[in-house]
């Protein structure tokens, strides 16, 4: 039977006190370099870990961090994940993931879930659904660090990270225009989240900016962000039935691109379909319609600083009154 090595085994074996090598271990300014280096090297050979719960106990924390996405199987949401990963574990911090499915009801269930388990802080980024933030105000409230990314909120102050939403949109939509596209169609996600509203003003920069006139019409907003197949649905068959029907459309997200563009192969023979331009990090999209105009978040950094922003947070001895709003640039993938 497996038993692992413990601070005893160290100090027997090195005829060493086990609070000596402890603070060794913790690389304390009391051991002398020789002492830390000859346990350091004992416990690598013998494959020493601490043990997390009494770590824990001891210092009053999980070392476990909540992360509440939509979709894990999101391309965008996977390489983020990658990204906090990367970070947490180098730091000693595992990390928990539940995913919302953009549904609020899954949301509050989750952070409740994650709180119950004593996480010591908190990533998320906001579900389409989630309108009524009380479940996030009362946890911060009561100290729990949270960091928001992609899709965030202001309703208190903390550390966000997010791209350069407005500026990925207007590139994409220009690049319609560049092509001489002139009726072009914007599919949006639920009209609260700040990744909608960015991304909106985003394309109608780039309409003003080459003199086409805004459109009402030709804007459609899922309430759901996709997760309901019929509304993206619902909304290519409103864009058919146009009396002028568009020519392009400027796709919102991940999961909205992959449902217009199986909506117009289901709907609408091949010579009905608009160019498409979105927001993606999936590398499929291109295969479904080829010349797709992809806009790329940096998801992987988003998630390495997000994760290092929080652990700030954890680790912060005083605390933190200055909060930053990060933004990363996006991609054109033309």
């Amino acid at each position: 039977m497996f038993k692992p090595i413990t601070i005893k085994d160290i100090a027997q074996a090195l005829d060493l006190s086990p609070s000596t090598v402890s603070r060794a271990l913790s690389d304390s300014y009391e051991i002398n370099e020789e002492t830390k280096k000859r346990v350091l090297e004992y416990a690598e050979q013998h494959n020493y870990r601490r043990n997390p719960v009494a770590l824990s106990l001891r210092q009053g924390r999980s070392y476990s961090i909540g992360v509440i996405v939509c979709e894990v199987a999101n391309s965008f949401f996977s390489q983020a994940i990658n990204g906090i990963e990367s970070v947490a574990y180098g730091k000693g911090y595992h990390v928990i993931i539940s995913q919302s499915h953009d549904s609020y009801e899954r949301e509050v269930v989750n952070v409740q879930h994650l709180a119950n388990r004593s996480v010591d802080g908190l990533l998320i980024s906001m579900s389409a659904e989630t309108k009524d933030f009380s479940h996030l105000i009362n946890l911060h409230g009561e100290g729990l660090p949270i960091v928001f990314f992609d899709r965030v909120i202001d309703v208190f102050d903390t550390h966000k990270v997010t791209s350069d939403n407005r500026e990925g949109a207007r590139k994409a939509t220009q690049s319609l225009i560049d092509k001489g596209l002139k009726k072009i169609a914007h599919l949006a996600n639920a009209p609260h989240l700040s990744i909608t509203r960015e991304r909106l003003e985003g394309y109608e920069d780039a309409l003003k900016a080459n003199g086409i006139s805004l459109d009402e019409s030709l804007i459609r907003y899922c309430h759901h962000g996709g997760r309901i197949r019929q509304e993206v649905e619902d909304a290519v068959q409103y864009f058919l039935k146009l009396e002028h029907v568009p020519d392009a459309i400027f796709v919102a997200s991940d999961r909205l691109s992959m449902g217009c563009l199986s909506a117009y192969n289901k709907l609408a023979p091949h010579e009905q379909h608009p160019a498409v331009a979105g927001f993606s990090n999936s590398e499929v999209l291109d295969l479904i319609q080829p010349g797709f105009l992809c806009v790329r978040q940096p998801a992987f950094e988003m998630g390495r600083v997000a994760m290092e922003m929080l652990i700030q947070l954890i680790e912060s001895k005083y605390p933190v009154y200055d909060f930053e709003n990060v933004v990363l640039d996006t991609e054109l993938i033309d």
